[in-house]
């Protein structure tokens, strides 16, 4: 389907008000003109048509007024939007046509076995019978293909309603060509084909008014079809990664679906992967339900993949701790874990203490198998300090300087930085070396060169060289 084909929002509810609008004028002309010939013929048949077709009347009203209201945005009393008045409207519609058609079913009856009614023939019940005919014919055909376009429950349940318009108009003519039939030929038992065609109308009114008020209650209270469920979780569990899925509800309203499903994903994977499958899944609903309104729930889940490595880390994990340096050792009695653990630097030791027992603990519930763990505790700070950059430390250049020119490989030192973080020394340089001195020779070299180094100034704590090639230097002296 082009994209042509497929109206916009603001297009979709212009077209949703005027098909409305021409239902309406539809039934007010077609309901005041069977009322009349009915009252001029005393016709039950075209009575209990006009009856029908003054609740299309009704109903069309509440279909212009509900895809009106339904069109409006969501809002904070409505977060999914009020497309679920025209349930309601549909749902209303099926009160009126039981309505009307009980009545019809009394009349009827008190006509055949109480109160018979001489009727007054004429050309006009005909010809209005027929008119209606053809004009349910076309309203039917158009309301249902604008509601198929714009997915409008209100307008399908009037073109449903005017379909059975016509098999009812159908019935109310057969049954006065019988009873002007039975007058002419003098059947006595034909007069009762009016009254009879009024019960098939009832009959019909009540027919299609329950399959209308199925589909609306299905609607109000959110029923999907089974195998559009099906086919949203199989496209779903296509999704590479998706261990599982653990609930996926599916709402409609309007026009518009709702989806909200929970997945179970590794829970060795990163915050980005799991982003990206969900976005995976996303899409995956919406080939099922184009434009749907998806939210995916992640649930994180153990694989049977995972080492014991991969279930110790993810432990710490779930308790927001760091580890790092895990090993782990087999021994008679079972595995020994000794693991480094990173901590605020403010945290009390008492503090500290009771979150690692907590976590061992923890650890040695999920893996039986685990015998001891050893946890050593360290300090991570939970400050950024800033670096007093020392700009002339002459002392500490010039001994970096003596120490490089005691090695012929080494061309220049530039660019030389001495930092103080706190009560820690920090010096960076770049060092210039030939061109042709292998990745090896470098890394000998800047070693020697920060062994030599750190002889001459034993409190630099850390000493971090970048080597550059001598056709590349801008900064020879």
């Amino acid at each position: 389907m082009s994209s042509a084909a497929i109206p916009g929002p603001a297009r979709a509810s212009a077209e949703k008000r005027w098909a409305a609008l021409i239902s309406v004028a539809a039934a007010c002309v077609m309901t005041g003109l069977k009322l009349a010939v009915g009252l001029l013929t005393g016709s039950l048949g075209v009575l209990s048509d006009a009856a029908h077709s003054a609740l299309d009347l009704a109903g069309a009203a509440l279909t212009f007024l509900s895809v009106r209201v339904s069109d409006r945005p969501a809002d904070w009393n409505h977060p999914y939007g009020h497309a679920k008045v025209e349930n309601i409207s549909a749902f209303v519609e099926t009160g009126l046509m039981a309505a009307s058609a009980l009545w019809i079913t009394a009349e009827a009856i008190n006509r055949i076995f109480f109160h018979p009614v001489a009727l007054r023939y004429s050309v006009w019940p005909f010809l209005v019978l027929a008119g209606s005919i053809g004009t349910d014919l076309w309203r039917s055909r158009r309301l249902r293909s604008v509601a198929r376009r714009t997915g409008s429950e209100a307008l399908e349940a009037d073109a449903l309603h005017f379909a059975s318009d016509i098999w009812a108009s159908v019935a109310v003519l057969v049954g006065l060509c019988a009873s002007w039939v039975g007058r002419e030929q003098h059947v006595s038992w034909l007069r009762y084909a009016d009254p009879a065609a009024a019960l098939v109308v009832s009959a019909m009114i009540l027919v299609f008014g329950w399959k209308l008020a199925w589909k609306a209650v299905g609607a109000l209270t959110d029923a999907i079809p089974p195998e559009l469920h099906t086919r949203v979780l199989e496209e779903v569990r296509r999704t590479g990664g998706v261990l599982g899925i653990d609930q996926a509800r599916v709402r409609k309203s309007g026009s518009a679906y709702f989806a909200d499903v929970t997945l179970s994903l590794s829970r060795q994977l990163t915050f980005p992967r799991t982003e990206t499958l969900v976005r995976e899944a996303t899409a995956a609903v919406q080939r099922v339900l184009p434009g749907a309104d998806v939210v995916i729930r992640t649930v994180p889940r153990s694989t049977i993949a995972e080492s014991v490595f991969d279930k110790v880390r993810a432990v710490a994990a779930r308790n927001n701790a760091t580890l790092h340096d895990v090993s782990i050792e087999s021994f008679p009695d079972g595995l020994h874990v000794e693991q480094h653990i990173e901590l605020g630097e403010r945290m009390l030791l008492l503090e500290a203490h009771r979150f690692v027992h907590e976590l061992e603990d923890e650890i040695r519930r999920e893996l039986p198998q685990v015998g001891s763990v050893l946890t050593h505790i360290e300090s991570q700070p939970a400050t950024i300090e800033e670096p007093i950059r020392v700009e002339q430390d002459r002392r500490i250049t010039t001994a970096l300087r003596e120490a490089a020119n005691e090695m012929p490989e080494v061309i220049d030192i530039h660019e030389v930085l001495v930092d103080r973080v706190g009560e820690h020394v920090h010096v960076t340089c770049h060092c210039t070396l030939p061109d042709a001195m292998a990745m090896r020779q470098v890394h000998e070299s800047i070693t020697a060169l920060e062994n030599r180094f750190k002889l001459r100034c034993p409190e630099v704590e850390r000493v971090l060289i970048h080597p550059e090639p001598e056709s590349d230097n801008q900064h020879r002296q």
